[in-house]
């Protein structure tokens, strides 16, 4: 077991999903710490690392190098201390995880991850008195109270170059591509690469898309002689008809039913004569529908877990060291449970309680929404701007 030195102490953890700039994010922390003289911990597969006890010293010759790998060297998983499956049971491990980071006489936590790993972080501080530093991380960009995650901009890379390849095989063909792009609750990803990549419609969490309007809008383009369309989806996107539906979950239901609901919604489209289809993924249920109604030949692309693998880009690099470096002063400051968030051209600490829970959508007008409309690109709905 290993013990504390004479040096004061932090730990780091990666949770949720991977992400480009994980590790450069824990190079930063841990080479900053360095420079104020604290020892670095890292525990392995993000909380589950704590819980169980496993971990590793981040000294300098071990985070040297890293900073252009993909993926994170101390590992990750979804698993949360106050719900953690033990063996097949189910089990409340606050309790072990605090003591753990006792035992070891840590200062401080720090948690890089995204909306699930800022929640987890904060509660291990409000039930359990952890003090915990938190990294934004996110390939959706929809953590609250940052202008923008680490992640994100490798992702929007990969996304726009599959979008622009996706190009040349529309034109051959003269047809229209649906191309898949994470974002669950927020659609970030897919109108930042759908801007990029100059897909003709981009379709995003935040507005319910009319599938008639999304005909009229390729009929026409067609009559105009444009003879193929690309059309980049959420995998969060909703039609009209599938948002209306889920509108009518109870907000005080149990999760259960919560999940039902949803599953309700999603297959609102595959209700025919009073039966209910057996459910086809939404991009395939999209290309159909639209192949149906246009006439014209549909192909799908889903970039799946490409979109949030391989090396970082330069600016994720960059951001990362920012960040990393930023939450390192704060450490040596003993400025603790917040998260290191940008604004502006600033790295600053932002309220952790402000952050966990809540979800950064696109807002109604944003600029991203209206340059996206004045090059004539379809958001699904008449009059978006």
């Amino acid at each position: 077991m290993r013990t504390r030195t004479t040096k004061r102490c932090i730990g780091i953890l990666t949770a949720g999903g991977d992400c480009p700039g994980l590790n450069a994010a824990i190079r930063a922390v841990a080479k900053s710490a360095h420079h104020h003289g604290i020892q670095v911990i890292g525990f392995m597969d993000g909380f589950r690392g704590l819980v169980e006890n496993r971990s590793m010293l981040l000294e300098d010759r071990v985070v040297s190098g890293i900073l252009t790998h993909g993926g994170t060297l101390l590992g990750t998983s979804r698993d949360k201390p106050h719900k953690m499956n033990m063996g097949g049971k189910v089990m409340d491990m606050t309790n072990v995880a605090v003591a753990n980071a006792k035992r070891l006489q840590l200062e401080c936590l720090v948690c890089l991850g995204g909306n699930g790993t800022q929640k987890n972080a904060w509660q291990l501080h409000k039930n359990a008195g952890l003090d915990v530093l938190t990294l934004p991380k996110t390939i959706d960009n929809d953590v609250a109270m940052t202008d923008i995650s680490f992640g994100f901009d490798t992702a929007l890379s990969i996304a726009t170059e599959a979008i622009d390849r996706l190009h040349t095989t529309a034109t051959s063909h003269h047809r229209i591509i649906v191309c898949e792009l994470m974002g669950h609750a927020a659609g970030w990803l897919a109108l930042g690469a759908g801007i990029a990549g100059g897909a003709d419609v981009i379709l995003i969490p935040e507005i319910p898309y009319d599938i008639h309007e999304v005909v009229d809008f390729i009929l026409t383009r067609r009559h105009s002689g444009k003879r193929f369309s690309i059309i980049a989806m959420a995998e969060g996107a909703l039609s009209v008809k599938e948002a209306a539906a889920l509108a009518k979950t109870d907000v005080r239901a149990p999760a259960a039913a919560k999940k039902k609901n949803q599953a309700k919604a999603e297959s609102a489209n595959g209700e025919e004569g009073g039966h209910l289809m057996i459910r086809e993924p939404k991009v395939n249920r999209l290309a159909r529908e639209l192949q149906e109604l246009t006439g014209i030949e549909a192909r799908t692309t889903s970039l799946g877990h490409v979109q949030r693998g391989g090396t970082p880009t330069p600016t994720d690099r960059l951001l990362c060291t920012r960040l990393g470096t930023t939450a390192g002063e704060l450490l040596a400051s003993r400025h603790f449970n917040v998260m290191v968030g940008v604004k502006g051209d600033a790295c600053v600490p932002v309220p952790l309680d402000e952050v966990a829970g809540v979800v950064r959508r696109v807002p109604a007008g944003h600029e991203w929404l209206h340059a996206a409309a004045r090059v004539g690109t379809c958001l699904g709905i008449h009059g978006v701007e």
